[in-house]
């Protein structure tokens, strides 16, 4: 199973697993899940961490590749029609990196894992983190 990770998540991934719920575990740990990161997850770090609301051990350009790496963690880049399909998103929701997130798992039929509440609302399949 191909399974988008919500930013919060792949950053739990690599220094607070012990955030997730036992069946999140299971699931992140399971042989036949793929676990897909978005490239606005890799953006949102980026922002965060220029503006000092993220702090990593080493620059993200360096960070976000090693750590997906060794995770195996696959890249979903962002397309034109990901972008667009932002605009017909309800806005239950207006965090810009989020919306790009609910709209590239419906355009690529992927669950999303995620500990936010408020994508709840969203035509999308959830994985609770929590």
């Amino acid at each position: 199973m191909r399974l988008l990770l919500d930013t919060q998540c792949w950053l739990w991934m690599q220094v607070s697993p012990d955030r997730f719920s036992a069946p999140a575990l299971e699931l992140l740990q399971h042989p036949e899940s793929e676990l897909v990161l978005s490239a606005a997850s890799s953006w949102e770090i980026a922002i965060k961490h220029a503006i000092g609301r993220l702090r990593l051990p080493i620059p993200p350009e360096e960070y976000v590749p090693s750590r997906m790496e060794r995770s195996g963690v696959t890249a979903l880049a962002i397309e034109h029609s990901h972008a667009l399909q932002v605009a017909s998103l309800p806005l239950h929701h207006r965090d810009p990196f989020d919306r790009l997130l609910i709209a590239q798992a419906q355009l690529e039929k992927l669950p999303i894992l995620t500990a936010d509440r408020q994508l709840e609302p969203y035509e999308v399949e959830i994985r609770w983190a929590g």
